[in-house]
């Protein structure tokens, strides 16, 4: 009795013990939100997708990622939709690699990486995956540059905001440009080799005489676009009357270069005609006339996919929303997006073949 009178009494020991107390929630929390954290990342591995193909038109070659829909309830507008709808306004800054987004509608937004946004002072593209939330005000996200020159109004387009989204950046090395180098000089650099190897593989110049360095505007191109459409007619309907798919695999010249897989099948179904577009793009870009390549196999497809997961893993906070997660290796990269609004559920995977 007396040991007790003695902590009720004391003023040190009574505040030791709460500042235990506390320390004790404190790192109990913490392993709680990070097991939520990892039972949310590893939910569905590769070993749990199911892999359909191939399907081949000439140099492009597709796999199909099917699964469980992680995300039923929830429905993402996506970037372009939005625009179209008028339901965000992108802003242009001045500040070359940072734009500012505000959401004006009820429903979260999703903008992916590589998202290429149309106008301003110079066209640009998404650097990071990111969740606009709802009614959102304006929110600053990371951008590069996907031309190089003007630094005015062009034509009929407004110079403080953007216009569209319906293109996203294609080629690989500009994707690593942007996601792994971080280099503008780089992006820059792999905007010109993708309009050179697009005009020697289709005999005519694609620059545009309105802004020759424009990415977008190259690929507007009417030759540009009758070439996509040719892969396009060919491959986009295979992803019909298929309700699981989450995702696609895809490999040129019979190599793989890249996949994107989403928890929502919903949003891949959204997203599916741009990123077949950008695969074109580069498979036009990297054609080889007359070439003979190996065709890929399923356990190929999965072994790149496994390996891409393995590598050396870093995070950081996009928003106190968003969180990436980094896995880089020798031979390839991967990033998931994960949403701390849903206990750090993972919305999308990109995975980039290095070499």
């Amino acid at each position: 009795m007396k040991t007790n009178t003695f902590v009720r009494g004391n003023p040190f020991v009574w505040a030791l013990s709460l500042t235990l107390a506390i320390a004790l929630g404190l790192v109990i929390n913490a392993q709680m939100r990070g097991a939520r954290s990892s039972s949310q990342g590893k939910d569905m591995k590769t070993s749990d997708y199911q892999i359909t193909g191939p399907y081949t038109h000439k140099n492009l070659t597709v796999f199909l990622v099917h699964g469980p829909d992680k995300l039923a309830n929830k429905n993402f507008l996506t970037l372009q939709e939005a625009l179209d709808q008028k339901k965000v306004i992108v802003y242009e800054t001045k500040s070359v690699n940072e734009l500012a987004i505000q959401n004006l509608s009820n429903q979260d937004v999703y903008v992916q990486s590589g998202d290429i946004v149309k106008g301003g002072q110079q066209d640009r593209m998404m650097a990071v995956d990111l969740i606009v939330p709802a009614k959102s005000g304006k929110i600053p996200i990371d951008a590069f540059c996907v031309e190089s020159g003007r630094w005015t109004k062009r034509g009929n387009e407004g110079s403080a905001t953007f216009s569209s989204s319906s293109e996203v950046a294609a080629t690989k090395d500009l994707k690593l440009a942007a996601k792994v180098s971080q280099s503008q000089g780089a992006v820059w650099e792999n905007v010109t080799v993708a309009q050179d190897k697009l005009s020697a593989n289709l005999s005519t110049r694609v620059n545009s005489p309105t802004s020759e360095s424009s990415l977008q505007l190259a690929v507007e191109n009417t030759t540009v676009q009758r070439s996509v459409s040719d892969y396009t007619k060919e491959l986009s309907h295979i992803v019909k009357a298929k309700s699981d798919v989450i995702g696609y695999v895809f490999a040129i010249n019979g190599k793989v270069n890249s996949a994107d897989v989403y928890a929502s099948s919903a949003l891949f179904a959204k997203l599916w005609p741009k990123l077949l577009k950008a695969s074109a793009v580069e498979a036009i870009a990297e054609l080889q006339k007359d070439a003979k390549f190996d065709s890929l196999t399923e356990a190929q497809v999965k072994t790149f996919l496994k390996e891409s997961e393995d590598g050396e893993k870093s995070e950081k906070d996009v928003t106190k929303r968003v969180r990436l997660v980094t896995r880089e290796s020798k031979q390839a990269v991967f990033f998931e997006t994960l949403d701390g609004a849903d206990e750090s559920a993972w919305v999308h995977r990109n995975y980039i073949k290095k070499n």
